[in-house]
């Protein structure tokens, strides 16, 4: 009766009470004249549908008592109970709803008139059923009669409003088939309909209405098990339940083998069905036991799809399989399943499928693709089950599960090694590492591996191809040959950019293993690539292969041709790529406007997110999007970066450039208006948006290293205002950010570790000019403003957090450095406002608004912060690298600036806060420990600055803290009791802190650090070399630790071998002359410690004899200074024993000085080196028996054959000390041939010190250990001075000449020490003398040619090295222990003929 438009029945009445007074005596009378009304005029079926304006006021009868007063008086009229009728006149209306328009067909779900219409319906029904004047049991009848099914959302709403469950309508149905094709046809046009845009508005309600008929069948379909007490449902529903979810769950299957071909908006519709595939969608509504079988039964289902395909077809088409090439339903329904059923539960469900029914092997295998790459886990659960496989095919004969295990490793291997390993690796190991087999199948795995290894040939991988370097310490599994030859190839590049000369491998590779060495070195070596103008180490090494032959004509010609036809390649690509990319860049610039427009309107900042989306899409069109696979393998790589030269991608550039414009610009106009914490997150968001684009941050970092680092000078401004307050956004955003490996130039050593972001920053700030200080200072007085304006509100703790350390910590290095006024007590003021404007000010100087920011409360409470505080070891690394002329400060201001920050500000600080506690030997210590930290930093190097360059005024305040401290600890009562001299503490500690690497790093820098302890140690005072202590109630000098440091350390990194350089000679000598002028007895004190030397640091004598021209007018100067007096006994004598070797060599007198024979040896030998270096004559010998002591004498010719070996294996190993080879070897043998004349015994200088029970060792003990490893080398290169009369007078000799050949083997095996020859062939030594296994077999000649001639007593000694012999040169050992059986002693009776 109220139709559209018209009033309803309760406002008629309202309007008629008002107009006329009744004439009803009674309510009953009223009520039966209004039922006589509607008897009369009203409809029933309209009648359901009035309840517009159900809401009534208090006391008023309601409506639903009419309606149900008005059903119940037609149904007594028909007689038909008033329920029934009731649920008849619901269905008319449902069915009246449901008919569609003549002008569309009805779909699944209701237009809004159509809704509101049965809400109204319902709302009644509701009512009726509260006064149970509704039969349900009726209207799920009726429902079933109508001509044409209901929309599925009118049965919806019957359902959420408990008016009659789904459940309850579809155990009614009369026909099982005819629900299902409903249910399913209804539900494809639902989810077709839900991608609509057209019907945005009902989305929502199409997902809600998906998700309760998923729970009602999995409620209906697999919960019944789980709830006690539940009734047990019919088969009917069911069966329903089930045969629907099958059949949308074949029309998903249907459409993935024709995903290219399907309309997009059909594939969004099947995407949407697989809503139900959501965990959330159940949460408690459904048992979580039914979601697993439900997922594991579609998984089943899945797995065993259509299974057309046989073994052959997988085997050819499983590459189509890949994850990136499988449909994305597939995956999407994958990866929900195993979001339930977890990755174990999937591997075992997929086992079990395999194991029970006929599969759809694209289907297995997309599962399998699809669990490796999205579950990390899935690896080994999948290595475990091939072996599982493996084993069942091989104990029961079963081709299947062989098969299926070579499907599965063939697919997981299809998705790369990061996910699971190489298909030809998997066959090696099991090659390798076969599993145990019964023997009655023995046969099969015999044929498993013959056919492995068939297909190993056919994927071109050999078990036998092993490279030339292994890496022990690794723990990764077996590489590809390809991989091997790479390392390899890196190997041999390390060790030739150290020696500069080609590693002995490789030359034994391209003998020994040509095959290995022509198929995959050599390829792997030269790959083509653009060479670079200025030749690297690859090319050098490539062009030293090319000189020795062990490159190929052709394939050189061939490396050359390709390289060059890649660099016009690259060119061309280059240039078409950029052209290609203009029109996205022309894009991009055009959106990072409109991104302006926004940025600057702050009413339009709520559209800046979906503008920077807009922008996230134009890069990834220029720059691509990664694949998941690269994705998974970069995102935790480090992004190199080339600090002295930074590069970038041609098409790069301008992107980036675009983005650092567009940031600087929306900060400088949106500062005009606002400061930065009134400018909301916009340029928060732009940034973390940039660093989420992977393969753009290189470029954004390469680019801000040309900016920062090399460009920092060309600058304005605005500039560095933008590029500050880009970096604070981009350490906002640090943990999207990889590590950055910054590479320094040539020069740079393997980084130990890569850097942070915000260590990032320190590399590109450095501080070493004038122009450079400033700059520091304007760039981090900018970002910490910016921070602190744009997060004033936070805390401190979260600003701390926000805060790049480096950055506050540059600045309380800069300005106290440039302002004066920092270096006292601060006025801090408390306001904030000032930083903003100082720094926001173009007219105002930027030294004006650091102080500003200095000044703030907040800012130095910040300093207070641990880390923040910068400590005295890193002010004085900053402070090392500023070069001197170019500083900011002048000469007398770096005085002041060094002296507040040492004495007032680090040294009386405690050192929790970055101080020295007060204690000299602390800062000492630190002062000490930055500088050779400094040195040893390579950065330094590529600036020009040279690394053995030590900043002078720092020098100078270490030199006045030694001299204060040594003032302090002059006298101590037993010194040696007290303490270890602090100085050589220090630098030997430094020396045991070296951290693990490789043992050529570990000696490189070994080398380099004593180097550079030499240096400071004549930097710093003399005296401060000894202690001077009291005795009793004399003053002494204490010189054990220099002594000690001498020989464990300084004697082993000099390159004459029993001689210390120059200067660290002359500075001890030096300090020997201070340091005895606190004692009294100066003379005797210095006499002390010169006889002292002999025994406890004997290289200090030969020193001294090697330098004693220039020595002697500085001591003898400095003794007169000091002392007025004649020269200490000692010294006279050193000064005698020079002029004595003089006079000998220049006027033939008579060589007798006093003293021990081998201090005298070494001035004659020394004096023969300087003044006749070319002639050495026997002559000279034989003169200096004249006059002297034959005990004497045999002692001093043994002492020079010690000295010229050294020099021997001098010559070889540092031939720039001018040393000749042949000039040291025919003087040896002349010394040799001397002593043989005077059958002196010489041998025993050979022996280990511990063998020798004269004296010859103290020269063994001033010997370098290294000079002292290769003894062996001198030794034999004497052969030819050799008499066959050693061999019976020495009957150790064959003990000492087997072990020295030992040695040289083991030297050869362990690749030390020994000297490469020149394979340049440039040296003018003879071949036979440069070349080690010359000198080994020259070695083995030798000895095969003197075992035979040897006492039977000689063999008697050489038992404790025959097993390490055997080990070594088993064809020798033989000889030995042959010739050692008495039977066989002695028998030949012929002269000795060695060669």
């Amino acid at each position: 009766m109220a139709g559209r438009g018209r009033r309803t029945w309760r406002d008629l009445l309202a309007g008629r009470a008002r107009k006329r007074k009744t004439t009803f005596g009674s309510e009953a009378e009223l009520r039966g004249a209004v039922l006589r009304l509607l008897d009369h005029h009203q409809s029933l079926n309209d009648l359901l549908l009035e309840v517009e304006g159900s809401v009534k006021p208090a006391g008023e009868a309601p409506s639903e008592s009419l309606i149900a007063s008005v059903l119940q008086e037609q149904a007594s009229r028909l007689g038909v109970p008033p329920a029934i009728l009731a649920a008849k006149i619901a269905t008319t209306n449902v069915e009246q709803i449901c008919q569609a328009s003549a002008s569309h067909s009805q779909g699944p779900l209701l237009s809004l008139d159509q809704r509101k219409r049965l809400l109204c319906l319902l709302q009644t029904v509701e009512d009726l059923l509260a006064n149970n004047v509704f039969c349900r049991s009726r209207f799920c009848q009726e429902l079933w009669r109508m001509k044409d099914p209901p929309v599925l959302e009118a049965v919806w709403h019957l359902h959420r409003g408990n008016i009659l469950g789904l459940g309850e309508l579809l155990e009614s149905s009369p026909a099982v088939p005819a629900v299902v094709e409903w249910l399913c046809s209804s539900l494809r046009g639902l989810c077709e309909l839900a991608e609509d845009v057209e019907l945005t508005g009902d989305v929502e309600l199409a997902g809600h209405l998906l998700s309760d008929l998923a729970i009602v069948f999995l409620q209906n379909g697999f919960q019944q098990n789980w709830e006690p007490g539940r009734r047990l449902e019919s088969k009917k529903i069911s069966s329903i339940c089930h045969a629907v979810l099958q059949r949308m769950l074949t029309w998903v299957l249907d459409a993935v083998g024709k995903e290219k071909q399907e309309d997009i908006s059909v594939l969004q519709a099947m995407k949407f069905w697989l809503n139900i595939f959501r965990v959330p969608v159940y949460q408690s509504a459904v048992h979580p036991d039914a979601v697993q079988q439900f997922f594991r039964h579609t998984l089943t289902e899945v797995l065993t799809y259509n299974p057309l395909l046989k073994v052959s077809d997988a085997i050819h088409m499983q590459k189509e399989w890949s994850f990136t090439r499988t449909s994305s339903l597939l995956t999407t329904l994958y990866r929900r399943l195993f979001v339930v059923l977890g990755v174990k539960e999937a591997v075992c469900q997929l086992q079990q499928v395999l194991e029970t029914h006929e599969v759809n092997w694209q289907h297995v295998l997309s599962c399998v693709s699809t669990l490796v790459v999205c579950q990390a886990e899935a690896e080994q659960l999948f290595k475990d089950l091939l072996s599982q496989l493996l084993l069942k095919a091989f104990e029961s004969y079963d081709m299947e599960n062989l098969i299926t295990a070579f499907l599965i490793a063939r697919q997981a291997a299809l998705e790369g090694p990061a996910v699971f390993m190489p298909y030809s690796e998997w066959f090696k190991v099991h090659i390798m590492y076969p599993p145990f087999v019964p023997t009655k199948h023995r046969s099969l795995l015999l044929e498993y591996i013959t056919l492995a290894k068939t297909r190993l040939a056919d994927l071109k991988v050999a078990i036998e191809n092993m490279g030339l370097y292994e890496d022990l310490s690794s723990t990764d599994e077996p590489v590809q040959p390809q991989g091997q030859a790479l390392r390899d190839v890196e190997k041999a590049l390390q060790i030739f950019e150290s020696t500069r000369k080609i590693p002995t491998s490789v030359i034994e590779a391209s003998i020994f293993r040509r095959p290995y060495y022509t198929s995959w070195f050599l390829p792997a070596l030269l790959q083509p690539r653009v060479l670079p103008r200025t030749p690297d180490a690859r090319m050098a090494f490539i062009e030293a292969l090319k000189r020795a032959d062990k490159i190929p004509s052709n394939l050189f010609s061939t490396y050359t041709q390709a390289c060059r036809a890649l660099r016009e390649k690259t060119q061309d690509e280059s240039k078409a790529e950029s052209d290609h990319s203009k029109e996205p860049v022309e894009q991009l610039k055009a959106e990072l406007a409109e991104l302006k427009t926004l940025f600057v309107d702050q009413a339009k900042h709520k559209d800046v997110p979906a503008q920077i989306a807009v922008i996230s899409d134009r890069l990834t069109s220029i720059l691509g999007h990664s694949s998941d696979e690269n994705e998974a393998a970069t995102s935790n790589s480090p992004i190199q970066i080339d600090i002295s030269a930074p590069r970038l991608e041609p098409s790069h550039q301008p992107v980036v450039d675009l983005l650092l414009t567009s940031f600087c610009q929306n900060l400088i106009a949106a500062s005009h208006l606002n400061p930065p914490d009134r400018q909301g997150p916009c340029l928060s968001l732009l940034v973390k948006m940039m660093c989420g684009h992977r393969n753009l941050l290189p470029a954004l970092l390469g680019r801000l290293c040309q900016l920062i680092y090399h460009q920092a000078l060309s600058l304005n401004d605005a500039h560095i205002l933008g590029l500050a307050a880009f970096v604070i956004h981009l350490s906002e955003s640090r943990a999207l950010i990889p590590a950055v490996e910054a590479n320094f130039g040539i020069s740079q050593p393997v980084p130990g570790q890569a850097l942070s972001i915000l260590e990032y920053w320190n590399c590109l700030l450095v501080c070493r000019t004038q122009e450079s200080f400033v700059f520091c200072m304007r760039f981090c007085t900018a970002a910490a403003s910016y921070l602190m304006c744009k997060y004033s509100s936070s805390s401190r703790e979260d600003l701390s957090a926000l805060l790049p350390p480096g950055l506050v910590k540059k600045l309380q290095y800069l300005v106290p450095h440039l302002c004066l006024e920092a270096r006292g007590i601060l006025c801090q003021e408390a306001q904030t406002d000032p930083i903003w404007s100082c720094l926001s000010c173009p007219s105002l100087s930027s030294r004006r608004a650091s102080l500003s920011l200095w000044r703030q409360a907040r800012f130095q409470e910040l300093l207070k912060e641990k880390a923040f505080q910068l400590s005295f070891r890193e002010w004085l690394l900053w402070e090392l690298e500023v070069f001197p002329e170019k500083d900011v400060l002048s000469a007398s201001e770096r005085h002041d600036f060094h002296y507040w920050a040492i004495y007032q500000c680090y040294l009386p600080a405690p050192s929790a806060s970055g101080g020295c506690d007060g204690d000299l030997e602390k800062a000492c210590g630190i002062i000490i420990n930055t500088t050779l930290d400094s040195l040893q930093r390579s950065d330094l190097g590529c600036c020009g600055q040279s690394k053995m360059w030590i900043n002078p005024d720092i020098l100078c305040r270490l030199q006045e803290l030694v001299l204060e401290l040594g003032c302090r600890q002059k006298f101590f009562a037993g010194c040696r009791d007290s303490q270890r001299h602090f100085l050589f503490k220090i630098l030997q500690e430094r020396l045991k802190d070296r951290k693990a690497g490789s043992a050529l790093g570990k000696e490189l820098w070994r080398q380099q650090e004593l180097l550079l302890h030499r240096r400071l140690l004549v930097g710093l005072p003399a005296s401060s070399l000894i202690m001077t202590c009291q005795k009793g109630r004399r003053t002494v000098l204490d010189c054990e630790d220099f002594f000690h440091f001498v020989n464990s350390e300084l004697k082993n990194s000099c390159s004459r071998g029993y001689a210390l350089p120059y200067d660290i000679t002359a500075h001890f000598f030096r300090g020997l002359l201070n340091a005895s002028l606190d004692c009294e007895e100066p003379a005797v004190v210095v006499n002390h410690v010169l006889a002292a030397c002999q025994s406890q640091c004997p290289i200090l004598l030969p020193s001294a004899a090697l330098w004693w021209p220039r020595l002697e007018p500085v001591i003898c100067s400095q003794w007169k200074r000091l002392f007025g007096a004649p020269l200490a006994e000692e010294l006279e004598r050193l000064r005698e024993q020079h002029s004595s070797a003089t006079s000998f060599l220049s006027s033939g007198a008579v060589f007798s000085p006093s003293g021990p024979p081998w201090i005298s040896a070494a001035f004659l030998h020394c004096t023969i080196h300087q003044e006749a270096p070319r002639r050495r004559e026997k002559a000279t010998l034989e003169r200096l028996g004249s006059g002297t002591e034959q005990a004497r004498l045999a002692k001093l010719l043994v002492s020079l054959l010690f000295l010229s070996l050294m020099d021997l294996v001098s010559a070889k190993i540092a031939p720039k000390e001018g040393v000749h080879f042949q000039t040291a070897l025919e003087w040896s043998l002349e010394i040799l041939q001397c002593l043989e004349d005077r059958s002196v015994s010489w041998p025993p200088l050979f022996h280990p010190a511990e063998r020798d029970p004269g004296k010859s060792h103290i020269l063994r003990r001033a010997a370098s250990e290294r000079h002292s490893r290769l003894l062996p080398l001198a030794f034999y290169s004497l052969t030819p001075g050799f008499h066959h009369e050693l061999l019976t007078r020495e009957q150790s000799f064959l003990y000492m000449a087997l072990d020295l050949y030992i040695q040289l083997l083991q030297l050869f095996v362990e690749g030390k020490d020994l000297p490469q020859p020149d394979q340049t062939a440039q040296s003018p030594e003879p071949t036979e003398h440069g070349d080690p296994l010359e000198v080994i077999s020259t070695a083995r000649r030798f000895l095969l040619g003197a075992i035979p001639r040897c006492h039977a007593q000689s063999f008697t000694s050489i038992q404790p090295l025959l097993a390490t012999c055997e080990k070594l040169d088993a064809e020798l050992a033989a000889t030995l222990v042959h010739f050692s059986r008495p039977s066989t002693a002695m028998e030949l009776d012929e002269e000795l003929i060695l060669f």
